[in-house]
């Protein structure tokens, strides 16, 4: 049952539907005051009353019954509770039931939700700064698709500009095609950073770049080859670390896709007369929404970031008619969003209001902060590498004779990496931590991985029965109940706010009741008329945690 949808159901609020009063109700922070709370405060200026008055005259409207225990009004807040066994049948027959479907609908049918993320740059490393938007990108990507939305996942990537022509220039005076064949993405970030240590001393180096790039542009046969080269040693790189994360893109269109798709974006801003010259360039004025301007063309009539997105947004709208189309970008970027949406909004795209930035904090390393020109970065491969092997150290010494250690261990160190990324709100930097990320105590991937090995160890001696009476629940299991209750309601809040925090978060609250109950409760040892409940109750907490982590792309052990 859906305990909030049926609660709601059953306020009378005039004017106000039951899908507004189900988003206004929550869990109270304190169990003894109710399992549901429904506020009152914001029908005050409305309904003209106090809202401890409104909250009185609600609880005599709704009696209880089989599924509402019930209602109290308390300080402007209507509490209800419900039943404990009637919550127990429903939500763990429904868990074992559904199994892996437990927390996904068909919410999103027929609706199409474009992704854009990840978006890595050719011939740049994968660092530690594309994690965010990588981990953050892939969760939602895998949260749409489970609540029934046709989800594309698109890379954007980095394969158009200067830099192009540096590296060519680079690779002309100083590469050797074996050794960056071998050295894949490394040697082309060798040879990136060695242009720009020897420009400082010779800057007619950017000159010749400029001209490379430019004979990209214009088709040279050469020039083309070795970018498409350059281009498939590095997707040949990134693959391993996204195979790694299990993330997943139906569409690898980037900058250079929309080179040839620009000039009609160009025209029309200039047949609706948005285009003006300003010192050469080509802008659209946004200053009346308290934005400077969004420039289009560069004096020297080269094209921008914002000239590119917008031939991209154009054309996903037509190509896959999206419904809504994210942008997965870190917040420096916040004012680069504002503007091409507006622009798009004046060219009269009334669905530029479905095009979302998802801004997210930056993440560094305690080492502080870094940069591809000077070399001095951190190569996300590595970071992934460092926590696996971190991991199978620990996991060496906890439990020598575990089987299939490396595996565990990969399990281990990739989840610790991406719930390290996801578990804060998404607009919070973050200094990720090893030691952090792989505490077992602490709020963490591997303390929820290491609940549910605890959780699969009880089922592995002991078989949930075929029926089950439901006792009284006691408080740990109402607990435990209530939280796996909500697991839809979560999954369908972090689609809403874009936020994969909520289940992370959720995934630790979990382990923490069920630890809870694990420790305070008797479950093979409990007596016949408890001892099937309980353990339907692990195998729902298991199930459930196996759900929410494989929305954050994070394996589970069966052992550890």
């Amino acid at each position: 049952m859906d305990y909030k949808r049926y609660i709601a159901e059953r306020i009378p609020v005039e004017g106000v539907s039951a899908n507004e009063i189900c988003d206004l109700l929550a869990v109270p922070p304190d169990p003894s005051m109710g399992d549901y709370a429904f506020p009152c405060f914001r029908f005050a200026k409305i309904l003209r009353k106090s809202p401890v008055a409104i909250a009185e005259e609600l609880k005599a409207k709704i009696p209880a019954d089989e599924v509402i225990s019930e209602v109290s009004a308390v300080n402007g807040y209507l509490n209800f509770k419900v039943s404990k066994v009637g919550l127990a049948e429903g939500t763990l027959s429904r868990i074992l039931k559904e199994g892996a479907n437990y927390g996904s609908s068909d919410l999103g049918a027929g609706k199409t939700i474009c992704l854009d993320y990840s978006s890595v740059n050719i011939a740049k490393p994968f660092h530690i700064g594309h994690l965010s938007t990588t981990v953050l990108g892939g969760a939602l990507y895998r949260i749409f698709k489970y609540l029934g939305y046709n989800a594309v996942g698109i890379n954007h990537l980095g394969d158009y500009g200067t830099q192009f022509g540096k590296l060519i220039s680079a690779y002309r005076r100083w590469g050797n095609r074996e050794l960056v064949e071998q050295g894949g993405i490394r040697a082309l970030n060798e040879l990136y950073v060695r242009f720009h240590r020897e420009a400082e001393e010779d800057p007619a180096l950017d000159d010749e770049a400029r001209a490379y790039f430019k004979r990209i542009e214009e088709g040279d046969a050469e020039c083309n080859e070795l970018f498409e080269w350059f281009k498939r040693l590095t997707l040949k790189d990134v693959q391993k670390i996204y195979d790694l994360l299990d993330i997943h893109f139906d569409s690898y269109a980037g900058e250079s896709f929309y080179s040839d798709k620009m000039q009609s974006v160009i025209d029309e801003l200039r047949e609706k007369g948005l285009l003006v010259e300003s010192r050469g360039a080509q802008i659209v004025d946004l200053e009346a929404y308290g934005m400077p301007p969004c420039i289009i063309l560069k004096s020297d009539g080269s094209s921008l970031y914002a000239t590119r997105d917008m031939a991209a947004a154009i054309y996903r709208k037509k190509t896959y008619d999206f419904d809504k189309c994210l942008y997965v970008v870190a917040y420096q970027q916040n004012l680069h969003f504002r503007q091409f949406f507006k622009v798009l909004e004046l060219m009269g795209k009334e669905w530029a209001k479905d095009l979302v930035h998802v801004a997210y904090g930056m993440v560094s390393l305690e080492e502080g902060a870094m940069s591809t020109r000077k070399g001095n970065v951190v190569f996300l491969e590595d970071v992934i590498n460092k926590c696996i092997e971190k991991a199978y150290r620990i996991i060496d010494e906890k439990n020598p004779s575990l089987e299939n250690k490396e595996k565990v261990a990969e399990q281990v160190g990739v989840g610790a990496v991406i719930f390290g990324a996801l578990y804060n709100n998404k607009i919070k930097d973050i200094t990720f931590s090893y030691d952090k990320v792989l505490n077992f105590e602490g709020e963490t991937s591997v303390y929820v991985q290491y609940t549910c090995a605890r959780a699969a160890s009880v089922l592995s001696r002991a078989e949930v029965p075929a029926s089950y009476e439901v006792p009284q629940p006691c408080d740990e299991e109402a607990e435990l109940l209530k939280a796996l209750a909500e697991f839809p309601d979560t999954v369908r809040s972090a689609a809403e706010k874009y936020e994969p925090s909520y289940i992370a978060r959720y995934c630790v609250d979990v382990a923490q009741k069920f630890n809870k109950f694990y420790f305070d409760c008797k479950i093979l040892q409990a007596e016949e008329g408890v001892r099937g409940f309980r353990l339907a109750l692990t195998a729902a907490t298991l199930q459930v945690l196996r759900n929410a982590l494989s929305l954050l792309g994070i394996g589970v052990p069966e052992k550890m």
